[in-house]
Parts: structure tokens; C-alpha cells; sequence
């Protein structure tokens, strides 16, 4: 046997060997996922209106400072039809202006609002009406003091 034979044989034959592959094991088909039912999607409330076409502001927390009741903060959410109606209704002021500058317009103005009805109407009752009792005291000159 010459040394081409033995190298033959070490690395087998020309003869086409069976070169098959094993059969794959079939993984197990995963479950179908259950599609959601329309009505278990929920939708926000904001979703629902920016879907509808319709404006939509909300107040998602209101914080006080502890140490000065008078002092607070809003935090507010809204969709893109709310900030056309105030770039409609005027809120705008210069093209540099964003979203929040002109949320903060309406809702100082809202603001504003309540405290002037409020206002007008502890004016129109009587009972809560600042009826001050005003003095006056000749003092001589013709001036007057008055308190």
C-alpha cells in the first residue's frame, strides 16, 4: 500500500458516504396569544379626546409648600388640540412661545378669574361686604383726616 493509499484511508474514500442530516426535532408550537378584546382597551381619558379631535387639559397633582400655604404648584397635562385652541384664542404672543408658556397664560387667566368672581361676589352680599366705618376729623386749614 503507497502512501496515497494510506492517506486515503485515514481521511476516508472518495466514496460518497451518506451525508444526511438527522430529521431536526420539531420544537413544540408556542400558544397563540388571545387578542384583546375591544373592551379591555382602555383608553385615558386624554387618549379618548385626542381621538375624538376634542381639547383636552387635566390637573394630575397639586402641590402646597408646608411652610408657606400660600405657596403651590399645578401640574397639568393636555393634548396638541388644547394648545391650537389657545394659539386660536390668542394665548400666543411670539413664535418663541411653547407649549407650557402658553398653558401658564390660560391658567394664570383662569385663575384670575376665580379670584375676581369670588371677589365680586362677597361684594354683592351685604354680610361679607368691607363696611369699614370711615371717621373724618376736621384738622384745621381745610384739610381733613380721615379713618
Amino acid at each position: 500500500m503507497g502512501l496515497f493509499d494510506k492517506l486515503k484511508n485515514a481521511f476516508g474514500s472518495k466514496e460518497a458516504k451518506s451525508t444526511e442530516l438527522p430529521e431536526p426535532k420539531k420544537t413544540p408550537s408556542m400558544p397563540k396569544a388571545k387578542k384583546p378584546k375591544e373592551e379591555e382597551v382602555k383608553l385615558s381619558p386624554k387618549e379618548e379626546a385626542t381621538l375624538a379631535g376634542e381639547p383636552y387639559i387635566n390637573i394630575l397633582s397639586m402641590d402646597v409648600d408646608p411652610n408657606d400655604i400660600n405657596a403651590g404648584a399645578f401640574e397639568l397635562d393636555w393634548n396638541d388640540k388644547f394648545i391650537l385652541n389657545l394659539v386660536k384664542a390668542g394665548y400666543k404672543y411670539k413664535e418663541a412661545d411653547t407649549d407650557i408658556d402658553l398653558v401658564n397664560r390660560w391658567f394664570s387667566q383662569v385663575c384670575r378669574n376665580v379670584a375676581l368672581e369670588v371677589y365680586e361676589q362677597e361684594q354683592a352680599d351685604p354680610e361679607h361686604r368691607d363696611l369699614r366705618k370711615m371717621t373724618t376729623k376736621d384738622i384745621g386749614n381745610g384739610r381733613s383726616e380721615v379713618s
